[in-house]
């Protein structure tokens, strides 16, 4: 037991003596206590509610459903009874804990799941999900298979459905765990969106970001304005790769965009999984797209277009009344739409050569006593936060929002490092960290050699759990400022779903854990064990996560050395490590490490290519380590 929580725990399932399961929770909870003995699910298991509210069944159907396609039984919801060997879900107000604190008790005759909220029951239930084994996760699938979109996977056999007997007592470190989708440069459909929330709830995260609107794309229906996507909605063509200079298009004409009753339907389907989403509809900046649908919208009145390349563009908003006019129509429909606290006004990269030689923009600086165009983008933001503001809604934007003064009631998205975060948290506003050094998921997570194309940098999994959410500069009450943190994925290089997935995860489950976990709780050896059982449950959803590069494998190797023991690991439990010494790819055919073993290195030289490869033909990334001259 390590830290006091039992992650590495094997327990007996029911009565057959070989079937041996690690308890390997994703994120780490609070406290766990292993107790003797298993619960054996049977066909007679229920579900138990109580009380028996709307909001609690919708809950309870999301975890048995899975279920019952998974194992075949006709497992029910039902208002709570006297029933034993069912799992009793039982909401219990109280105003001391946290709202999404819950209690799991699992004993070899009944599973009680107690919350004070509902927020509460659906962490707890993604935790009960993970005590199942990951052939559950196949009945997710299987429910799930067309809201998702991809075709449905056949069931699995499994022998033995059993849950270690445990008990749980669990709260979140942070109130803003956080996912975020950028579907301008590139659109994803709303089945994939459907996905991407479902992962994302799995992991106990309860924020999905999505970045509607940019340069490149006007991304949703706006009944007031068609234009916005009739010719918003669609570019004339997309840069290939990094040709920019010279410029090389792929002359393929590229649109997409989500209808009103889509966003309702998938704003629906994430409340059921309490999961909040955040719409971000940028301004004043990235506008290209809205200003070629409505070039009025810009101090240079001209005929623009939707930009086909990735990068900082010019066209901005103007600061005008009739801007402000058409900012609002566009957030009245957008409030309709989406429920939550937030909405995204964007702020950020905003550059202001229109504004300086504009004559309406400078009427407004002299008239608002504005000293520079900095504070004439304050207050632009201004204006629309005192707009969300009457409307009971809060506004947050990316740490550009600071420049020229803050919004009274803004939240600031620190993602140019953590000044910007510690700035507005000294000044008494909410802060989400998201800082490019650890939680842009765009980022290559290994060598670009054998990566797919990235944007750039690098970012590996070990580097997005190290980040601590919290400044040392920061005092006690700062501190409370800090709401959470949240992963990105910019999409300028991200076309597919696929690609979207592989760069995603593993390293959202790195930042779901550093945002619940306690801080003294976590440890990246034993979350890189935990993991495995999650790779597990990531295989029978058919989600195409990276595998992790080979562990063990040497930087470098000091010149004239003629042998070399190795002992290489992967993370994943089931994957094979493969290696080859003939300057040819690993395959699932290449001699296979297995153990400990020894490579001659002859005087000439020879190359190391090493990579793991799952039964399914899924690859990790090749390796390379050049021995001997």
């Amino acid at each position: 037991m390590r830290s006091g929580i039992a992650l590495a725990l094997l327990l007996t399932a029911g009565c057959a003596p070989a079937a041996m399961r690690p308890v390997s929770l994703v994120p780490a909870p609070r406290q766990l206590t292993p107790e003797k003995g298993s619960f054996t699910l049977t066909r007679q298991f229920q579900v138990l509610v109580q009380p028996d509210s709307p909001a609690i069944r919708v809950l309870a159907e999301t975890f048995a459903a899975p279920l019952r396609e998974a194992t075949g039984w006709p497992v029910s919801v039902q208002a709570a009874g006297s029933g034993r060997r069912a799992l009793l879900i039982r909401l219990a107000p109280d105003t001391t804990s946290p709202p999404e604190s819950y209690s799991l008790a699992a004993a070899p005759d009944s599973i009680v799941l107690t919350s004070p909220t509902a927020l509460g029951i659906a962490r707890g239930l993604q935790t009960l999900r993970q005590l199942l084994p990951p052939a559950y996760e196949r009945g997710v699938q299987r429910t799930s298979a067309e809201a998702w979109g991809v075709p449905q996977l056949p069931p699995v056999a499994e022998q033995h459905w059993t849950i270690p007997a445990v008990r749980i007592a669990d709260a979140p470190r942070f109130g803003y765990r956080g996912l975020h989708l950028d579907v301008g440069r590139h659109f994803f459909p709303p089945s994939f969106v459907k996905q991407y929330i479902d992962v994302l709830a799995a992991h106990r995260m309860n924020t999905f970001h999505w970045h509607l609107t940019e340069d490149q794309g006007w991304r949703i229906e706006i009944k007031q304005y068609p234009l916005l996507t009739q010719v918003g909605g669609c570019r004339r063509e997309t840069v290939v790769a990094k040709h920019f200079d010279p410029y090389v298009g792929d002359n393929t004409r590229y649109c997409g965009f989500y209808t009103q009753d889509e966003v309702k339907d998938i704003v629906a389907y994430a409340a059921a999984r309490q999961i909040t989403i955040i719409p971000e509809i940028e301004m004043p900046g990235h506008s290209s797209a809205a200003i070629a649908a409505y070039p009025e919208l810009s101090c240079e009145p001209k005929r623009y277009e939707v930009v086909t390349r990735w990068g900082v563009f010019e066209p901005v908003y103007c600061p005008s009344e009739e801007t402000f006019a058409f900012l609002q129509g566009v957030l009245d429909e957008v409030l309709n739409l989406f429920p939550g606290r937030y909405i995204h006004i964007g702020g950020d990269e905003a550059p202001k050569r229109m504004w300086h030689q504009n004559a309406v923009a400078q009427q407004v600086m002299k008239r608002e006593g504005l000293r520079n165009e900095e504070e004439l983008q304050s207050y632009f933001i201004r204006r629309i936060e005192r707009f969300l503001s009457q409307r009971g809604r809060r506004l947050i934007g990316w740490d550009e929002i600071l420049e020229g003064g803050l919004p009274p009631a803004a939240t600031v998205m620190s993602w140019r490092g953590t000044a910007g975060g510690i700035a507005a948290a000294k000044q008494g506003h909410d802060v989400v960290m998201t800082p490019t050094s650890n939680f842009y998921l765009d980022y290559y997570q290994g060598d670009p050699a054998t990566e797919p194309l990235a944007i750039g940098g690098f970012l590996p999994l070990a580097k997005v759990y190290s980040y601590e959410p919290i400044p040392a500069e920061l005092t006690t009450e700062e501190a409370r400022h800090v709401l959470g943190a949240q992963g990105n994925v910019w999409t300028e290089y991200i076309p597919t779903r696929e690609h979207a997935l592989y760069m995603a995860w593993p390293r959202a489950a790195a930042i779901a854990e550093l945002t619940w976990t306690p801080k003294e709780r976590k440890d990246y050896a034993d979350f890189t064990r935990r993991l495995g059982e999650d790779f597990r449950r990531l295989d029978m959803l058919g989600i195409p996560y990276r595998l992790p590069d080979v562990e063990g494998l040497p930087d470098s190797v000091p010149p004239g050395t003629t042998r070399l023991r190795l002992e290489l690991h992967s993370m994943h439990p089931d994957a094979a490590i493969r290696y080859t010494l003939n300057g040819t790819e690993p395959t699932a055919a290449s001699p296979r490490a297995k153990g400990a073993f020894t490579v001659m290195v002859p005087e000439a030289g020879v190359t190391l290519r090493v990579r793991s490869i799952l039964p399914n033909g899924r690859m990790s990334s090749e390796q390379v380590l050049k021995l001997g001259r």
